[in-house]
């Protein structure tokens, strides 16, 4: 009786170990992702099949208000994520950009002069094709 009411979870995260690595994994390729608003700029990467490895932005890296947005707090962002990945043996890398903000070149740059091979640099900004129906005209 107490068995069937049981629910027995199989595969679940709690059965599998948590916590750090003695070793950490090694990855030859990786993908970095740079979004970059005018207020802020986030540098991910992730492998090749998309599970995230390391990951900043401007505003963990200490900068608050409107100097998240400055080409410094990206290239700080991205030197980060730099230095986590070069220790975890990264020498390939692919980049996809997106967004407007002053962060995009900057960030590059820093990627760029890390010594990681660029196999190619993609802007993946979304661009509406005619977009949304503007709002009515004014009467007064």
């Amino acid at each position: 009786m107490t068995k069937s009411l049981q629910k027995i979870k199989i595969g679940s995260r709690r059965n599998r170990r948590m916590g750090s690595r003695k070793n950490p994994r090694k990855v030859p390729k990786g993908v970095f992702y740079v979004q970059a608003s005018f207020n802020n700029t986030i540098v991910t990467v992730t492998d090749v099949r998309g599970r995230v490895i390391s990951w900043s932005s401007a505003g963990t890296c200490g900068f608050r208000g409107t100097r998240r947005g400055t080409p410094f707090a990206a290239q700080t962002a991205a030197g980060n994520v730099i230095r986590t990945v070069v220790d975890q043996g990264m020498q390939r890398a692919e980049v996809m950009i997106k967004g407007p903000g002053l962060g995009r070149d900057a960030a590059l740059r820093a990627i760029r002069r890390s010594g990681i091979l660029l196999n190619f640099v993609r802007d993946v900004t979304p661009m509406p094709h005619n977009g949304c129906r503007p709002p009515k005209k004014r009467r007064v």
